[in-house]
């Protein structure tokens, strides 16, 4: 993406060999929320897998219990949502896919994920939140990775790999070799500086598992996607991520390019100022899979249009913010925080209420009027031009009430009516 910085060849070259949207989204840039969609098709308020974790209250004395029972309880039924919708993995399974799960992962066991075989134990299992023994993927070798790659083709069955290590998701503890390596590029802070290491570092397994896809004769009939969950700007003075980033809104945390690469059947092409949405992702897996598409998916199967190189149908992407602590599992309003679309140059986010969560200080909120930005002319969203455009403004509002409607909590906004007055 061109950083001053920042080195990642073996993503370069798989993005030489795709079709990269630059212009990719996230509709809710929180990691499980995220996944959930990857896994699903489906946008959190469908899936309703809405954040991390449930909200964990404090009992009568003012302690938190997170291991009673009744906690517990809310996570199982958390998980229990994503029981009810097709997954991926299952869908390949059916279809005599192997299918393999390491990285992160927090809907229970890869069993129960719909994966053949996999390396997460998953809750109630100790540590079994978002991954457990599949978060040492990358960070300490891609041999389980490999070795089901190995048995796929000894057994000439095709495969579903789902590679989600936790990089360069923190803790970020690079090899010194390339902490060092961006201190001598003259980065100040040490925080950024191992932050920067840690992408590098994700890169290289990158590059291990597509040199692995080369050395087995697989890279000619595999489709790899490439996504991030969530964006991440690094604090310079401590640990953590800086508000705009992941979790919010905000360009910083959904915006993540994405790439489709399968050489010799997708045209290499940069899609520029095309847009896309993760939402994408699984029908034209399953598309390229030759496996039936669930109907009423809000995603476009993009195979055909990505192997002509013609432009996608998508003019308009949106998306969604809730807490990071689910209260409330049944009401998909109650948490809400935003709700936005881009469409062309122009993205819209209106603000709601939502309830005050443990992450609460990177939801300052502290505009309450919608935001209307010029994402070509302003990308890092700072000028607020929704006075100017009040007619862009309803017509992207009437737009998101029609792709989800939400009645029930207030919006938190000077409002405007169909003439463009305010109110």
């Amino acid at each position: 993406m061109g950083h001053k910085q920042i080195e990642t060849p073996h993503l370069d070259r798989l993005a030489s060999q795709s079709a990269v949207f630059t212009r990719g989204y996230v509709p809710t840039a929180l990691c499980r929320p995220a996944l959930a969609t990857f896994a699903t098709g489906l946008y959190a308020h469908q899936h309703k897998t809405r954040g991390n974790d449930p909200l964990l209250e404090a009992d009568k004395d003012g302690k938190r219990a997170p291991d009673s029972d009744s906690y517990k309880s809310l996570r199982e039924k958390l998980i229990t949502n994503f029981d009810k919708v097709p997954s991926i993995a299952k869908l390949l399974g059916h279809e005599g896919y192997l299918t393999f799960q390491s990285g992160k992962w927090w809907e229970g066991s890869f069993q129960r994920g719909g994966f053949a075989e996999g390396m997460t134990r998953g809750f109630p299992n100790p540590g079994g939140r978002h991954g457990d023994a599949g978060l040492k993927i990358g960070r300490e070798g891609m041999t389980p990775v490999f070795d089901f790659i190995d048995r796929a083709v000894a057994q000439k069955k095709p495969f579903f790999l789902w590679y989600a290590p936790m990089m360069p998701h923190d803790p970020h503890t690079p090899p010194d070799r390339l902490f060092k390596k961006y201190k001598a590029k003259g980065v100040e802070s040490d925080f950024v500086a191992r932050y920067y290491a840690m992408v590098e570092w994700f890169d290289e397994t990158c590059g291990q598992l597509l040199d692995k896809l080369d050395a087995n004769g697989l890279a000619t009939n595999t489709l790899v996607v490439y996504i991030g969950d969530n964006g991440w700007i690094q604090k310079t003075d401590s640990k953590g991520f800086a508000p705009r980033s992941k979790q919010s809104a905000n360009e910083g945390g959904t915006r993540q390019p994405t790439m489709f690469c399968w050489p010799g059947v997708i045209q290499p092409s940069k899609r520029g100022e095309q847009l896309c949405s993760s939402v994408d992702i699984f029908p034209t897996t399953l598309a390229a899979s030759g496996v039936a598409i669930p109907t009423n998916l809000p995603g476009y199967n993009l195979l055909s249009i990505l192997k002509s190189g013609k432009p996608t149908p998508r003019d308009i992407v949106f998306g969604e913010t809730f807490e990071h602590d689910v209260a409330k599992m049944d009401e998909a309003e109650y948490n809400l925080l935003y709700r936005w679309a881009i469409e062309g140059r122009w993205k819209l986010l209106l603000t709601y209420d939502g309830s005050v969560g443990r992450n609460a200080q990177y939801h300052p909120r502290a505009e309450k009027r919608p935001q209307l930005f010029d994402l070509l002319a302003d990308p890092h969203e700072d000028n607020n031009l929704a006075a100017k455009n009040p007619k862009i403004v309803v017509r992207l509002t009437t737009k998101i009430q029609e792709w989800w409607p939400v009645t029930q909590r207030q919006v938190l906004t000077n409002w405007t009516d169909a003439h463009g007055e305010w109110h």
